[in-house]
């Protein structure tokens, strides 16, 4: 009997209806096929990426730039929302600064630059800076997992300006139009910022759509280092078998141009909740997760991996289940299960 087998008769095994926990045991299965036989328990930890965005210039965002410093210092000092969604669940949490605009990094510092250039003037970013927050990016991910024995990795970002890099970056990825996947952000309804947004991408996409020639080169012309860090990040679980956990819009960009670049990124990615930003489906879709698959539905935009985390509970709450639930073999009902290996 194979490992995926074996699997799915420890699921149907439980004493419930089989498949009655719905997308649960269906992305608890990813994670148990992506681990091995061998897992014991999930140790789960929180990256989150901070970092500024030169094209906030444009007037795109409703929030100053400042907002990055502030926010990720905060998260830093325990007092975010995404800090007390960590310390509720339990998940150990690390604020990485890939690029905050400040002269004292806010978090771990793997500072690039002092935030990305505007594309609509310049390249995001250079060459050297680029390849730095790859290989930062995919270090401290390998010490996680390699070194620290964590093996359940969710991401989140930090970066005032950061809908606008990451649709801007879906645009020339997926060639979805950008009145489909430009959104309002955190900020409240502004249909003044939304024209801002999409004639920012548009002229974006006119300067450098000769050089935009694959993900790795429309990242570095328009996205942010958040995007690539995570970007980054998940190809190095992937290169690790370790399963992460995609939050909202920014990740799910992040993921859409990782799966690009490397299609077995599918196999180790679980959503968590559908963002309501309009280019939320479309990213998920472009890294072949339609939008039934996604098991959480709040009306979220706040970022941070919130939705993540609240993903890593369910998946944590359902393998707790798996290993304390009664058997149908418990019960006299006529109903046999076979023996599984997998505990």
């Amino acid at each position: 009997m194979d490992y995926s087998t074996q699997i799915d008769e420890l699921l149907d095994g439980m004493a419930k209806p089989p498949g009655s926990l719905g997308l649960l045991e269906k992305h608890l299965k990813k994670v148990l096929l992506a681990l091995g036989p061998e897992l014991t328990e999930l140790r789960p930890h929180h990256l989150i990426f901070a970092a500024d965005n030169g094209v906030v210039e444009e007037g795109v965002a409703a929030y100053p730039p400042i907002i990055t410093y502030l926010q990720a210092k905060n998260m830093v000092a325990g007092r975010a929302t995404i800090s007390s969604f960590c310390q509720c669940q339990g998940v150990p949490y690390t604020v990485v600064d890939v690029g905050v605009n400040s002269v004292e990094p806010a978090g771990l510092n793997r500072k690039a630059a002092c935030g990305t250039r505007n594309f609509t003037k310049e390249p995001a970013m250079n060459y050297t800076e680029y390849a730095f927050v790859q290989a930062a990016s995919a270090s401290l991910v390998n010490d996680l997992v390699c070194q620290q024995g964590y093996n359940l990795l969710s991401f989140g970002e930090m970066g005032i300006g950061n809908t606008t890099t990451s649709s801007a970056v879906l645009h020339a990825l997926t060639g979805a139009e950008a009145e489909f996947v430009v959104g309002y952000g955190a900020s409240a309804p502004s249909l003044e910022i939304i024209k801002r947004k999409r004639n920012a991408i548009a002229r974006g996409m006119e300067l450098h759509k000769e050089a935009m020639t694959n993900p790795h080169e429309i990242l570095r012309c328009l996205g942010g280092f958040d995007l690539v860090a995570m970007c980054s990040a998940m190809r190095e679980c992937t290169r690790l078998h370790i399963p992460f956990v995609i939050d909202g819009f920014i990740a799910a960009v992040a993921y859409a141009c990782a799966v690009r670049i490397d299609e077995q990124v599918k196999h180790y990615a679980i959503p968590s909740h559908l963002s309501k930003e309009p280019g939320m489906v479309y990213a998920m879709l472009a890294g072949g997760i339609v939008a039934e698959e996604v098991p959480i539905r709040a009306n979220m935009a706040l970022g941070e991996g919130t939705g993540a985390v609240l993903m890593v509970g369910l998946l944590r709450t359902m393998a707790y289940a798996v290993q304390n639930t009664a058997r149908l073999s418990d019960f006299d009902l006529g109903v046999s299960e076979p023996v599984s290996a997998v505990r």
